[in-house]
């Protein structure tokens, strides 16, 4: 899609703590040639929306599509499933061309592998 405006939505959710990254990174190496592994999305298109609360979680699991998205799901306040339907994660990282959004539909079409769980620092934070 096109770049972001000034009138374009923002999202809520949470920012993964940088101190922890570089161990997780670790563990779980990035795939593709982005590496990502930024934040966990709440909510999208509403520039209204409260922060949310929680401040940790778990990686729970690990879509791979093995063309070019990687996503490690994430289980906060004992679900996975956001309350938009999908799937709380982070995009780990990415192939040349192609998108973070997609991890959704990466996640969608082939689902997950379960992966020990893993406890995650989140920080809560709105990006316009």
């Amino acid at each position: 899609m096109g770049e972001k405006t000034a009138n374009s939505p923002g999202f809520v959710g949470w920012a993964l703590d940088r101190s922890q990254r570089r161990e997780l990174l670790e563990r779980y190496p990035a795939r593709y040639a982005e590496t990502v592994a930024d934040h966990v999305t709440l909510k999208f298109g509403d520039r209204n929306a409260a922060l949310p609360t929680e401040t940790s979680g778990e990686i729970v699991g690990v879509a791979d599509d093995g063309r070019g998205v990687q996503a490690m799901v994430v289980r906060i306040a004992g679900t996975t499933d956001r309350p938009d339907g999908s799937t709380y994660h982070i995009t780990w990282s990415l192939g040349p061309g192609r998108k973070a959004k997609e991890s959704n539909e990466v996640i969608k079409e082939y689902g997950w592998a379960p992966v020990d769980p893993v406890p995650v620092k989140l920080e809560p934070r709105g990006w316009p």
